[in-house]
């Protein structure tokens, strides 16, 4: 079963620097519709992956939030449309 287009888009996006719901839903119905579910998919298990890396004890703390981090800006990249051939405006 096909997963609704809302819920693709049902993530908080009031950290995302670029976000553009118009450019996101144009995305999600354009030509490249299934890479940018697909990205979007990807970016929710990078959000599980950095909150398990955040709760991790057993990493020096900068180097935890760096990592964190950079897997938090990749999700974000991705539901930003970046990597989608014709990339943001």
């Amino acid at each position: 079963m096909r997963q609704p287009d809302e819920d693709w888009l049902d993530f908080d996006t009031s950290a995302l620097e670029d976000w553009d719901d118009e450019r996101a839903r144009t995305a999600l119905h354009g030509v490249h519709g299934p890479l940018y579910r697909n990205h979007l998919r990807i970016a929710a298990e990078l959000d599980q992956w950095a909150a398990a890396e955040a709760r991790r004890t057993d990493a020096d703390a900068g180097y935890k939030a760096g990592y964190v981090q950079a897997l938090e800006d990749m999700a974000a990249f991705l539901r930003q449309t970046y990597f989608l051939p014709e990339g943001p405006d």
